[in-house]
């Protein structure tokens, strides 16, 4: 009984991969497609920046659910110091990606609040 509720999380953590696969793919041709129709009308530079806004967006949204399966995989399986240690770095890696696509994305750091950004 147990390995079958092992088995049916390891599916649902290829299919939570494959879902965050499929919204960075979605999120990047939404992007590309909104700065496609909108580049006639604002011209290149501010419709380059909601491109990478847009593209950071769902950058971001998908390495967080890829964080969501990394942990699955790795509670439903034997644990061991070497998988949660490839856990740990794989956050760690994703953490600072996600903070610098906020600082590129927003111009501020994510702990920083607007405020602090005026200063």
């Amino acid at each position: 009984m147990l390995e079958q509720i092992l088995g049916l999380f390891d599916h649902a953590s290829g299919l939570i991969n494959l879902f965050a696969v499929a919204v960075i793919i979605v999120g990047f041709a939404h992007a590309l497609g909104r700065y496609a129709i909108e580049y006639k009308e604002r011209g290149p530079e501010r419709d380059f920046a909601q491109f990478k806004v847009g593209l950071g967006r769902a950058l971001t949204l998908g390495l967080e659910i890829l964080v969501v399966a990394d942990v699955i995989e790795t509670i439903t399986t034997v644990p061991t110091f070497n998988s949660l240690g490839i856990l740990a770095f794989l956050v760690f890696v994703r953490t600072i990606v996600s903070w610098t696509l906020i600082l590129e994305m927003e111009g501020r750091w994510p702990w920083q609040t607007a405020e602090e950004q005026k200063e």
